[in-house]
């Protein structure tokens, strides 16, 4: 009796999910969020059957994600982790980790866009690094090249760049900046799944990336993150200050455990280090997550070519953003800027927006030179950062993901019509 428990779950799961019918859309009335689960019924199963199996601590679904992500993006090396803020916090320990040549020391700088989110900025203030906030391109959201070589003095040395709303950043123009300045290129691609730069994927273009599968991202372990590099010395750091500095999983553990045998190998500590790793569960759901990923990035794209179409004949009002020649944007949100001049406020705009049911959000924490908690921290801001003050008080985004088709496409051209139509006329 109890063996057959298993099959029956498997197929209620099945009956559950192939039973799930998407509700009539209604314009006006219908509420179009900022996600939609990218998950079903393979990667429910895939988890319950660890929990079934009581593995469930990071073991061989994790490595096995890991190494489908490291192939998808094109590097030799994925470390998973428990988000993509633990992704950032373990790139920057390894940079400053004590067995690293040449590791970075504490006051040492960090260029990093004004605009994002405090995952990107914290991390560098975790390790004991300065943080130098430069402005961002209106037309990107991204660090502007030139801003970024002005904010370099002799204690800079590296680059936290984010592909923000998986729109890639000017990966020539930036690398050879650090080329010049001998800095290392890290990528916070938490948002750009699948964007490309010249034909190559964001995340495999600097010396480390980053990504997050948090719930609302392009595919999701519900939480988790990853570190990917080319760099065997990196990654060796990153595997074992994921898990408290141990060496079980280090390529090197032998040659150690020889070194020190009177530790029991199993629990020989080599390095300083954090507890970040994922459970199986998330690994489980990430081994079914990567085959679906470029179906939900054309579906992402497809939408945003309408928008920009659609909405373009209110450039007067709004700044809107493209797919640039030589990048393949991946659209985590579509982002709308009310220009300064407009006849009408960003917050008139979004709550119109809100009334119909389209839920919006705006550019995460804006300018991170304005948030209060900048000011318990010792940073380096480059100017006065005047478009990322701009997107701070006229940016948002509305939600672009998997489950937004023709009818919601229409829909939200439909309310912006009516209130810009509405604005322009008053």
């Amino acid at each position: 009796m109890t063996k057959d428990i298993p099959g029956s779950l498997k197929e209620l799961i099945w009956r559950f999910f192939s039973e799930q019918e998407k509700s009539p859309f209604v314009p006006g009335q219908s509420r179009i969020p900022l996600n939609a689960p990218t998950f079903g019924r393979e990667e429910v199963w895939e988890a319950l059957e660890s929990l079934l199996s009581t593995s469930v601590t990071m073991g061989t679904k994790v490595r096995q994600f890991e190494t489908m992500f490291a192939e998808y993006i094109g590097v030799r090396h994925s470390v998973m982790v428990n988000s993509g803020s633990s992704a950032n916090l373990l790139a920057l320990s390894v940079l400053t980790n004590p067995l690293l040549a040449g590791h970075l020391q504490p006051g040492d700088e960090v260029v990093t866009p004004a605009v994002g989110f405090p995952t990107t900025v914290f991390p560098i203030l975790n390790v004991g690094l300065v943080p130098v906030l430069v402005d961002v391109d209106l037309n990107t959201f991204n660090l502007i090249p030139e801003e970024v070589e002005k904010a370099i003095t002799p204690r800079t040395r590296a680059v936290l760049l984010v592909h923000l709303l998986g729109n890639p950043c000017d990966m020539d123009n930036i690398t050879a900046i650090a080329r010049r300045h001998n800095l290392l290129v890290v990528e916070d691609a938490c948002e750009a799944h699948g964007a490309e730069y010249k034909g190559k994927k964001v995340g495999s273009l600097g010396d480390l990336s980053t990504f997050s599968f948090y719930f609302a991202h392009h595919i999701s372990t519900v939480e988790g993150g990853m570190l990917l590099t080319d760099n065997d010395e990196y990654a060796e750091l990153a595997r074992a200050l994921r898990v408290f500095g141990w060496a079980r999983d280090l390529k090197g553990r032998e040659g150690l455990a020889r070194e020190y045998p009177e530790i029991d190998q199993r629990f020989l500590i080599m390095n300083i280090g954090y507890n970040l790793r994922p459970t199986e569960i998330q690994g489980a759901f990430g081994i079914h997550q990567v085959g679906k990923l470029e179906g939900y990035v054309e579906l992402r794209r497809e939408n945003a070519r309408y928008w920009c179409e659609k909405l373009a004949p209110f450039a007067r009002h709004l700044l809107l953003h493209d797919e640039r020649e030589g990048t393949r944007h991946v659209w985590y949100g579509y982002p709308v800027t009310v220009r300064p001049d407009a006849p009408f406020s960003r917050k008139e705009l979004m709550d119109h927006l809100e009334a119909k049911g389209v839920e919006t959000r705006p550019i995460f924490a804006g300018n991170m030179d304005e948030q209060p908690a900048m000011r318990l921290v010792p940073y380096r801001k480059v100017g006065d950062l005047p478009n990322a003050r701009l997107i701070h008080r006229n940016a948002f985004f509305f939600g672009n993901h998997h489950g937004i088709r023709k009818e919601e496409r229409d829909a939200i051209v439909s309310y912006f019509q009516e209130f810009v139509k509405q604005k322009a006329d008053a």
